[in-house]
């Protein structure tokens, strides 16, 4: 189902809509003011990467680039690269700690520095 992309010359503004195939007849009109004189617009389109083109570009975790520690992706990697070389499984509990540390949720031991102030000296 293809999104297209119509630009109102009479509000100036940009409506999206969703059609159900590329063959199915449609008359779209301004989901702002209504105007049925919409003229098409040049729509953005999606990149994906595979997670191991991500990898691939950030550079291994013995030689990181240099935005490796930028992409939140690469938390663990180290880790469960050493996990891997020794032959041995990473612990559930850790490879959950990870999971949640790439999808931003900060351990409870680090949450309490989230709001300290990045001047604060810690002992």
């Amino acid at each position: 189902m293809p999104i297209y992309e119509y630009f109102c010359p009479a509000c100036g503004k940009k409506s999206s809509f969703l059609v159900k195939s590329h063959t199915a007849t449609f008359e779209p009109k301004c989901s702002h003011c209504g105007n049925p004189g919409l003229k098409r617009a040049l729509s953005t389109f999606a990149y994906h990467r595979s997670l191991s083109s991500i990898y691939e570009e950030s550079g291994e975790p013995s030689r990181p680039g240099p935005d490796y520690y930028k992409d939140p992706r690469n938390i663990g990697r180290w880790v469960e690269k050493k996990f891997k070389d020794m032959g041995m499984e990473l612990p559930s509990q850790l490879k959950e700690k990870i999971e949640a540390a790439r999808e931003g949720v900060l351990p409870e031991q680090l949450k309490d520095l989230q709001s300290a102030s990045p001047d604060a000296t810690y002992h």
